[in-house]
């Protein structure tokens, strides 16, 4: 008798990425869509299945979404679609349905990747059977965290994109002070993700007196790494040194000596930059804690689809 198969989704902002897993967690048939493009997520399952049949119906289902999962009703951050849960489960005909955030299909992942998914930066060595962070920067900012069982890692989902962003010096409390005029509030996504690099090119060009242009994110980022413009130049930098605090600050609330995990569309893409910028010193700089968060590595995650390696984990406990 054939094992059943899942249907498995990791649902962006932006995209909608989904495939079929097996049940030795074998991935086949990867497709991406654009969520604009369809009504809701039913509807861009089926099209997903009408244009790439499994060899079977998937009986089961695991499905990342970017937003809060809180219940069977699910509304999206970054997105306006909204639905339940039990109803996409009748509709495309699951048995089964695990409905999760993004970042826990990504820290899922972790404990399943291999070497050549990762690249370290900096120093450092994780502890076993410790706390683990895991934070990525696309669309929006999402953040997880892997907890120690003693016979495994239980993923914890959080929402601390939005906790409130920290300056680190003179500069970025000038661009904190202008994103929370035209927000009210200034989170870490509101910085660390695509439209944070635009936030920060917009308020630096104008601390600078200057006009800012109407750029994209992938041109902010483009300006930066050719190092055309000022401004977008001075974004990703401020970009990297913020991760680092985040990413310092997560280290400590998490007690993360497992290490702490960098994934999203964003930072993969951009490793000679990470490495040569000020990422690291500012993970490192948090006064009498330097050396317990030198000793903490920080890592990239290289793997191009890793919600699909967790979710495709989370498919088969399920």
């Amino acid at each position: 008798m054939t094992a059943p198969l899942s249907l498995i989704a990791d649902i962006g902002g932006t995209n909608a990425r989904f495939a079929i897993a097996d049940d030795r967690q074998n991935i086949t048939n990867p497709l991406t869509l654009k969520c604009a493009d369809f009504l809701g997520i039913v509807d861009a399952a089926r099209a997903y299945l009408d244009s790439h049949p499994p060899s079977a119906p998937p009986a089961n289902g695991a499905f990342a979404v970017a937003g809060p999962v809180t219940g069977d009703r699910v509304k999206m951050t970054n997105h306006p679609w909204s639905f339940s849960v039990s109803e996409v489960k009748t509709a495309l005909g699951l048995k089964h349905l695990a409905m999760v955030n993004d970042f826990i299909a990504v820290a899922a992942a972790i404990p399943h990747l291999k070497a050549t998914d990762l690249t370290q930066v900096g120093i450092g060595t994780a502890v076993p059977d410790t706390p683990i962070a895991v934070l990525g920067a696309g669309t929006g900012l999402g953040v997880a965290a892997l907890i120690p069982t003693g016979t495994g890692f239980v993923p914890v989902a959080t929402e601390g994109g939005h906790a409130a962003m920290a300056a680190s010096d003179d500069t970025e409390a000038d661009v904190i002070h202008s994103i929370r005029a035209d927000h009210g509030h200034a989170s870490i996504e509101r910085f660390l993700s695509g439209p944070g690099l635009v936030n920060m090119y917009r308020a630096l060009a104008a601390r600078a007196g200057r006009q800012p242009d109407d750029l994209s994110p992938a041109q902010v980022t483009a300006g930066a790494v050719e190092r055309a413009d000022p401004d977008c130049t001075g974004a990703l930098d401020m970009f990297f040194n913020m991760l680092g605090s985040v990413c310092g600050d997560l280290a400590l609330t998490y007690g993360a000596r497992g290490g702490v995990y960098i994934a999203g569309g964003i930072v993969p893409r951009l490793l000679p930059q990470i490495e040569a910028s000020g990422f690291r010193q500012r993970f490192t700089d948090k006064g009498r804690f330097a050396d317990y968060l030198a000793a903490i590595p920080t890592t990239v995650i290289t793997h191009p689809q890793p919600a699909f390696v967790g979710l495709a984990a989370l498919a088969v406990e399920d």
